[in-house]
């Protein structure tokens, strides 16, 4: 009988096979990624036996590459994420990007959809705890994009793709986004509009990602993102992200995370065409989280990273089977590091002409 992961071992041999020929060129960047940890939880004072312990979390593969001056793709493979559906299920992103001129840049493939806001920008391997609305939203969809750039600190992105709350309203979904980057001085923009289409109706996304840079080592970011649809107001449905965090010796950071999720939308059945699928009605979620991390690589920081950190939920989320939950205390210290194929290549090759 054929594991479901038979068919994501064969596709991934198959990739690092076609990756010869831009090894050769050195075009590319082509690595493994994966994070284990020991994780200590507990729900209203009462120990989680079924989510403690030793977990294994992530196995990326990524895979970037040059084509041609103008050419370029990007792909990342989410190899512990089986299914026995569709391969493009467990894909994180896999897009060619082409740019046509000096000021835009075309893409088209599974993408990330453009919302707002650093928390959601941020890599999940790199992210400890976060808000509701991050541990649900289907984030990759299949679409494209144009990007602008408008001047030299500042970038527009236009993007049509696969709705987020397809899994919810039916596969002939749709959403389009429109996002800012921004560049200036200590304060840095990741601003959204988002039109997403629900069941027989839209949600509209005002996603304001900030991040103040006060100095070399020590930064701020502050999210705040409105979920608005025609049967409820603004800030009705609504969550706030805002973390600390600085490097305060070189490879070692501290933060501090704040998060807050509240839909208070009525359930009536004439809004459920427009219903927030990812923060249901009737939450109001609180979460206070820090912790530490250590890259001990002075060349290459990101290749290893040591980590210990914590966080403690509270209040009520309408969605019973919600990540978050009241009273949930969650601790967790582990290793990430990064698996070079590339820097592989060299050492071999580099061992056998000195033979």
């Amino acid at each position: 009988m054929k594991t479901p992961g038979g068919p994501v071992r064969v596709a991934v041999i198959t990739i690092i096979a076609l990756c010869v020929p831009f090894l050769a060129k050195g075009q590319t960047n082509l690595y493994f990624e994966t994070l284990f940890s020991y994780d200590y939880n507990t729900v209203g004072g009462s120990f989680d036996s079924g989510s403690s312990g030793l977990h294994g979390k992530y196995l990326n593969f990524r895979f970037d590459g040059k084509i041609c001056d103008k050419l370029s793709f990007s792909y990342r493979q989410r190899l512990n994420k089986l299914t026995t559906t569709n391969f493009f299920d467990a894909t994180d992103w896999i897009h060619l990007d082409w740019n046509a001129a000096p000021w835009v840049c075309l893409s088209a493939g599974k993408q990330v959809v453009a919302i707002g806001g650093y928390e959601y920008d941020r890599a999940p391997i790199d992210l400890y705890y976060c808000s509701e609305f991050w541990n649900n939203i289907p984030c990759y969809q299949f679409g494209a994009s144009a990007a602008f750039n408008v001047s030299d600190h500042d970038q527009l992105l236009v993007q049509f793709c696969n709705s987020p709350m397809r899994g919810w309203a039916g596969n002939n979904k749709f959403a389009v986004n429109l996002m800012w980057y921004g560049s200036h001085g200590f304060y840095d923009t990741m601003w959204s509009a988002n039109a997403i289409q629900c069941i027989d109706g839209f949600i509209y996304y005002l996603a304001l990602g900030n991040r103040f840079n006060f100095t070399d080592w020590l930064r701020m970011d502050l999210d705040l993102m409105d979920r608005y649809t025609p049967k409820a107001g603004i800030l009705s449905d609504f969550s706030l992200m805002a973390e600390l965090s600085g490097e305060v010796i070189p490879g070692l950071r501290i933060h501090g995370k704040y998060t807050f999720d509240r839909n208070s939308q009525p359930t009536d059945k004439e809004i459920f065409q427009y219903r927030d699928y990812l923060v249901l009605p009737g939450t109001q979620l609180q979460m206070v989280s820090g912790g530490v991390e250590y890259q001990p690589m002075k060349s290459d920081r990101d290749f290893v990273k040591l980590f210990a950190c914590g966080g403690y939920s509270w209040g009520v989320n309408g969605n019973p089977s919600g990540t978050m939950l009241d009273r949930g205390l969650q601790i967790q210290a582990g290793i990430k590091f990064r698996l070079d194929i590339l820097r592989a290549v060299s050492f071999i090759k580099e061992k056998t002409e000195n033979k």
